[in-house]
């Protein structure tokens, strides 16, 4: 019963570890295989920019017209390119009406991917202006069907119209990749340049730097063969401001993913790979460690065999089949929990993970693989102490191993507790920074703050049609604000200008983020103002040429306060004229919280005439209601244009969204530790108290308490964990002290927290051990002496 009782222990020990282990070997086994199925991907870059001044352009993308003419102008060197720049468009078929996201392409996207197309030509599918390509999702979603070439749908434009664009190709599910998943959504239907009235031009503008541009080399032809092609065509046609500033570089499209974001992915893998590798290891300790406990059941039957003939290398044999099979047992239990728990980790980690049964022969493989290795790595050592011993020490029930043995256990209890300890910590603290992001005062409320884009209309007339249904939704009961605006705080950038007070040096411009607001922008938000007005909020009429800055612009530009800089005039770059400065706001959060808060400047969108969000602030009391009477309205309003909201909650949400995995994984990592640790203490211990049942007797009768022999076994455990405290903690505060630098604003790490988390982790420590022990010491010694 207790053998059984110890094989149950190291089984389910085994099966939690290689469970996480399995499940982020899925993951990563998915991140690896991003961009290494495309077309010629081995001679495929994007180009980047590396800006002087960052805010003027930004890193994934490069200036309209770079690829076409590297293409056009060096044939011998590029064998294709690809641009395309995101947008997001209403697109209609009779009654469905849905908000998408687009990619507005160059027609070289299939031939060049070899993305695969259930249905058209990808030689000639985007060739014509009005084509649209989709993926089979996408077409079941508006048509019902796959096979819809010829179909058509509509698209909102961004003077106002619609337009028809007819269906020329029906993609395949698309495998991940960094051309039509470049950020954060997977893009899934694509029409060429140029093709939407109001969003037109922008490939054949050298001052324009945000379009994306991937291209493909000749075989043979090095990236360091393309300096002086670049550095021509970039003094020939680049404008000097923007030339100055630029560096041109390329990235390999298979490298690309792992290197964008600052290495994101690349982070995220290590990191995980290393909670993995430590909770694995964690696992087979509680094997070793079990297994060893196990050796002294075991010393009769071990001379019993020497006695009857049974040489070394046969125990050695037996003793490792014993423990392979062992971990064969937990794989296939691990495989068990990995399809159960598959869904739940991969909904944690935002990716799709591979089912064992896709993977197959090789997943049978990998099992036997496992286990082997598991089983090696976990019962080399018992084995090997095991079948060493001389038969007269085994028959007589002596392991002269003994103090060996009990050092090394204890040193893979100090491992284990100082891993856990490490993972627990870790996962404290990247708690506590995600909810200082979601906690942390930004500047302005985002409580019952909800967004919804709107159809686009970017003339005059457009500008002022969508104000005066901005001032409709105003009246109704449930909104107490609503503002229209061209961005909102969701972590896109606006445009970037630089600004500069009349008799300064140009040259020498403060790069400034500028947002496309109406007046009602910071009453909604509930921004405050340090000086001044916001344009004309509350009274008077729209005056142009005012200009809205924040304190830092403000600050950045020499004003020694807010109110020294009302009424002054300020130069802004592209801009003929000067504006003056009508109010100044108190700063606040737009981007997250990586950076620290930037300079900020509001046009009016009358200036502009550009838009693409109204924002509500309803009535919180009763959200449900207050939606619905919102959609009502809109659907009075805007019959046509989908109704597709976000709360500023759900949007802060997608902002932080690596973060919110890291911490999700985090915490999952933590349980599986704790589950690994107890399970192992757990076992310990039972094996301790049945190894030492005749002391525990002969201590009673010399006069012990129950509670003095429970003393006994925790003093050793709490020996180990004040041990594994001093290794684990002040790694714990380098490592996370480290990670914290990642964040312009961030917590303060507290040695209070890592005192509680001692003192949680000890207590739980303490009471398995008391547990387990009780019944032991509270056995009759008469019993215990006479056990055999």
């Amino acid at each position: 019963m207790k053998r059984r009782f110890f094989a149950f222990v190291t089984i389910l020990g085994l099966s939690v570890g290689l469970t996480f282990t399995f499940l982020i070997a899925g993951f990563i086994c998915g991140e690896i295989q991003v961009n290494l199925n495309l077309r010629n991907a081995e001679n495929q870059y994007i180009i980047r920019s590396k800006w002087k001044n960052p805010d003027m352009g930004i890193d994934f993308a490069s200036l309209g017209p770079l690829g076409k003419t590297l293409k056009e102008n060096y044939p011998d060197l590029v064998a294709n390119y690809y641009r395309f720049d995101g947008i997001t468009v209403a697109v209609s078929k009779n009654e469905k009406h849905f908000r998408e996201e687009i990619q507005t392409g160059d027609s070289t996207l299939l031939s060049m991917y070899g993305f695969p197309l259930l249905h058209g030509d990808p030689n000639t599918a985007l060739n014509k202006p009005n084509s649209i390509v989709l993926t089979d999702e996408k077409a079941i979603k508006y048509f019902g069907k796959t096979d819809v070439l010829g179909q058509t749908l509509t698209l909102h434009n961004f003077v106002g119209g619609k337009q028809e664009f007819q269906v020329t190709g029906v993609l395949e599910k698309l495998p991940d990749n960094s051309i039509s998943h470049l950020q954060v959504s997977q893009i899934e239907m694509f029409i060429p340049l140029s093709s939407l009235d109001g969003r037109k031009g922008a490939e054949d503008s050298w001052a324009f730097p945000y379009m994306v541009t991937f291209i493909e080399l000749k075989k043979g032809v090095l990236v360091k063969d393309l300096e002086k092609p670049v550095n021509q065509i970039l003094n020939t046609n680049v404008p000097e401001d923007l030339r100055a500033n630029l560096q041109v570089y390329f990235t390999p499209l298979k490298q690309y993913y792992w290197e964008a974001n600052n290495g994101l992915v690349r982070k995220m893998v290590y990191t995980l790979s290393a909670v993995t590798v430590f909770i694995l290891f964690m696992a087979i300790v509680n094997f070793i460690n079990i297994s060893i406990g196990n050796s002294s059941s075991r010393l009769k039957e071990i001379g019993v065999r020497k006695v009857l003939g049974s040489f070394k290398g046969q125990l050695l044999r037996q003793f490792l089949a014993e423990s392979i099979l062992l971990a064969f047992f937990a794989t296939l239990v691990s495989v068990l929990f990995y399809e159960v728990f598959r869904s739940y980790f991969a909904g944690i980690l935002g990716k799709e993970i591979a089912s064992s049964f896709s993977l197959l022969p090789f997943s049978i493989l990998i099992i036997v693989v496992i286990a082997l290795l598991t089983g090696l790595a976990g019962g080399f050592y018992p084995a090997f102490v095991l079948s060493s011993l001389p038969s007269v020490d085994s028959m007589k029930g002596k392991l002269k191993l003994v103090k060996e043995n009990i050092r090394l256990r204890r040193l893979l209890m100090v491992s284990q507790f100082s891993i856990a300890l490490f993972v627990i910590t870790a996962a404290v603290i990247v708690s506590q920074q995600v909810k200082f992001f979601f906690n942390k005062d930004l500047g302005y409320k985002k409580e019952s703050l909800m967004s919804v884009a709107v159809p686009r209309d970017w003339t005059p007339e457009g500008v002022a049609k969508m104000a005066a249904i901005r001032d409709q939704f105003s009246h109704l009961k449930e909104v107490n604000q609503v503002s229209l605006s061209y961005e909102i705080p969701n972590g896109n950038n606006g445009n970037q200008f630089g600004i500069y007070k009349p008799g300064q040096d140009s040259a020498n411009a403060i790069y400034t983020q500028f947002l496309g607001t109406d007046e009602k922008y910071a009453d909604t938000y509930q921004i405050k103002m340090a000086a001044g007005k916001f344009f004309h909020a509350k009274e008077g009429v729209y005056q142009p040429g005012t200009i809205v800055l924040n304190e830092t612009a403000v600050k950045s530009l020499g004003f020694q306060n807010a109110e020294d800089a009302v009424g002054q005039l300020v130069n802004v770059h592209s801009f003929s004229t000067p504006f003056i400065i009508c109010g100044v706001s108190k700063n606040f959060h737009f981007e997250s919280m990586h950076q620290s808060m930037k300079p900020l400047a509001f046009l009016h969108i009358n200036g502009g005439n550009a838009y693409r969000f109204l924002t509500f602030r309803i009535v919180p009391s009763h959200l449900g209601e207050s939606v619905a009477a919102v959609e009502k309205k809109w659907r009075e309003l805007m019959p046509d244009a989908p109704f597709e909201y976000a709360f500023m909650d759900d949007t802060l949400q997608k902002l932080y969204k690596s973060e919110v995995q890291l911490q999700k994984a985090s915490q999952v990592a933590t349980l599986l530790a704790i589950v690994i640790v107890l399970l192992g203490v757990l076992g310990m211990v039972a094996q301790s108290t049945a190894r030492r049942t005749k002391e525990l007797g002969i201590r009673k009768v010399l006069g012990a308490t129950a509670w003095s022999i429970i003393i006994l076994f925790v003093k050793e455990f709490l020996l180990v964990m004040g041990i594994s405290v001093l290794i684990s903690f002040p790694l714990a505060m380098l490592g996370m002290k480290k990670w914290l630098e990642n964040y312009a604003y961030r917590i303060n790490l507290n040695l209070l927290t890592f005192a509680w988390i001692g003192m949680i982790f000890g207590i739980v420590i303490v009471g398995v051990v008391c547990l387990q022990t009780y019944k032991a010491a509270s056995m009759n010694p008469v019993k215990s002496i006479t056990s055999e």
